[in-house]
């Protein structure tokens, strides 16, 4: 209980999110168009799946068919990387409006304001930012 009143006090006590909420937003439209260029959304399941390069499509050897098998590979790597960071972005933008951005997952203790000013989707202070335990 005691960490909650801490929570909700730091909160109080946070500058304006609304600069946050504007860097986010802004992250999160760049993300979906990267996203968009290399995969498609899929509804049933939530998540992004990466596609094959279009150019790279059609009657192939088997040496293309290895080239299209790597890029897809590196286009599942970056769907992959690109995905992770659209969640942070999106949990980020709904603490902000449940009213707990800036608050460390591990901790409870506020994130520095320098940190967010880096990573606005951050989700520790600095003392928990290399903790896998999320």
């Amino acid at each position: 209980m005691l960490v909650l009143s801490y929570q909700h006090a730091s909160i109080r006590g946070m500058k304006n999110t609304d600069h946050y909420k504007t860097a986010l937003l802004a992250e999160k439209q760049t993300l979906e168009e990267e996203l968009g260029g290399i995969a498609l959304f899929n509804t049933e399941t939530n998540l992004w799946e990466a596609t094959p390069d279009q150019e790279l499509m059609g009657e192939t050897d088997d040496n293309d068919a290895a080239d299209r098998f790597e890029d897809f590979e590196g286009r599942s790597g970056m769907v992959t990387t690109l995905q992770t960071r659209l969640i942070d972005v999106d949990a980020a933008l709904a603490k902000i409006e449940a009213g707990t951005y800036g608050i460390c997952e591990i901790s409870g203790e506020p994130i520095e304001e320098a940190r967010l000013n880096a990573n606005p989707a951050a989700r520790t202070n600095k003392a928990h930012m290399n903790d896998n335990e999320m």
